[in-house]
C-alpha cells in the first residue's frame, strides 16, 4: 500500500547550513520541483535578510510558496499545509518529486502529522494576554504558563511573545492546554517521505557559516532593506514578519534602542539561537537521514541514490 503512495522528499536543517545549494543541485539533475518550508522567505520586499535564493538561483530552480505575503499579513501552519499539499498534489500529478526545503520546522511538523484541533484566534483574549504583558511583562506570563502546562514552557522561551501568548490563549479558550490539545493528530501525509537534515559536524562550524552570512547580507544591502520596511506605515514590530530573525534587531536600531553594530552582534546571536532550537527539533526527529554540510559530494550522492532507488533517473 505505501509503494503506491507518490514520492516527497524532505531536505531540512539549522539556518546557513546549505539546504538551498543542495536543492538546486538536485534540481539540475533529477525530476524535482522545490517547495520552500520557511516561514520567512513567504514575504515579499524581504529578500536579503531572509537569505532569499537570488533572481538567478530561482530562475535555475523555481522555489514554490515563496514571495507569496505582503510583510502586513500572518500566514499559519495550518495556511502553509494547505498551500503545501496542493503544490505537491500538482508536482506528483506532472509525474515529478516534491523537494521541501526549509527550517521552519514546525511547517514539516504539520504537513508530516496533520493538524491538532486548536481553537481559532480570539482577538478579545489575545488583547488582554497583551495588556497583562505590557503591566506585569512577559516573564509573569512565562511563569503562568509554567503552572498551566511545564512542558510548553519548557519549550518555548520568554522572550517569545507570538507562541506564549498562543499557548495562553489556547488554555483560556479551550481550558485544555497546548500540549494536551497537540497530542490529538490530525490527517497523516499521503506521501511516503524520505527526511534528509544537512549541518556541519561541529556547532563552531555553523557559527562561521552564520557570522559570514549575516556579513554578507550587510553587505548586499540589509539595512536599507530594513530602512525601506521601516519608512512604511502599515508596518510595526510586533508582526511576524518584523518579529524574523535579523529584521528584529535591525528594527530595535533604527528605533534609537541600538547602534548598528549592537543590532549585528543581536542578530548574529539570535540566528545562532535560531539555528541550536532546529537542531535540537532535528535530533529527536524519526526516520531522517543525516549530511555533512562539510562534504556537500557525499550528501548529494547519498539523496540521489535515495531518489534512484524509489524509481527516478536524472533528467
Amino acid at each position: 500500500m505505501t509503494k503506491e503512495l507518490p514520492l516527497a522528499l524532505f531536505l531540512m536543517g539549522p539556518t546557513a547550513s546549505g539546504k538551498t545549494d543542495l536543492a538546486i543541485r538536485l534540481r539540475k539533475q533529477f525530476p524535482v520541483e522545490i517547495i520552500s518550508v520557511d516561514s520567512a522567505l513567504i514575504y515579499k520586499g524581504m529578500d536579503i535578510g531572509t537569505a532569499k535564493p537570488s533572481s538567478d538561483e530561482l530562475l535555475k530552480a523555481p522555489h514554490r510558496l515563496i514571495d507569496i505575503l505582503e510583510p502586513t499579513e500572518a500566514y499559519s501552519a495550518a495556511d502553509f499545509r494547505h498551500d503545501a499539499l496542493n503544490e505537491m498534489r500538482i508536482i506528483s500529478q506532472q509525474g515529478k518529486i516534491p523537494l521541501l526545503v526549509g527550517g521552519t520546522m514546525l511547517y514539516y511538523k504539520a504537513l508530516l502529522e496533520g493538524l491538532s484541533p486548536l481553537p481559532a484566534a480570539n482577538v478579545e483574549i489575545r488583547q488582554q494576554i497583551e495588556q497583562e504583558a505590557l503591566t506585569h511583562g512577559w516573564d509573569v506570563l512565562h511563569d503562568q504558563l509554567k503552572q498551566i502546562d511545564p512542558v510548553a514552557a519548557e519549550r518555548i522561551h520568554p522572550n517569545d511573545p507570538q507562541r506564549l501568548s498562543r499557548a495562553l490563549e489556547v488554555y483560556r479558550i479551550s481550558g485544555k492546554t497546548l500540549t494536551e490539545l497537540t497530542q490529538t493528530k490530525g490527517d497523516s501525509l499521503p506521501y511516503r517521505v524520505r527526511q534528509f537534515a544537512i549541518a556541519p559536524k561541529e556547532r563552531s562550524e555553523l557559527h562561521r557559516r552564520i557570522e559570514l552570512r549575516f556579513d554578507q547580507m550587510m553587505k548586499a544591502g540589509f539595512e536599507q532593506e530594513v530602512k525601506a520596511l521601516y519608512a512604511r506605515q502599515d508596518l510595526h514590530p510586533d508582526l511576524p514578519s518584523i518579529r524574523c530573525v535579523g529584521y528584529r534587531q535591525m528594527w530595535e536600531y533604527l528605533d534609537g534602542n541600538s547602534t548598528l553594530v549592537e543590532a549585528i552582534f543581536k542578530g548574529i546571536c539570535a540566528t545562532r539561537q535560531l539555528a541550536k532550537r532546529q537542531i535540537t527539533w532535528l535530533r529527536s526527529w524519526d526516520n531522517l537521514t543525516w549530511l555533512d554540510s562539510e562534504n556537500i559530494e557525499q550528501a548529494f550522492e547519498t539523496v540521489s541514490n535515495t531518489i534512484v532507488s524509489d524509481g527516478f533517473s536524472c533528467v
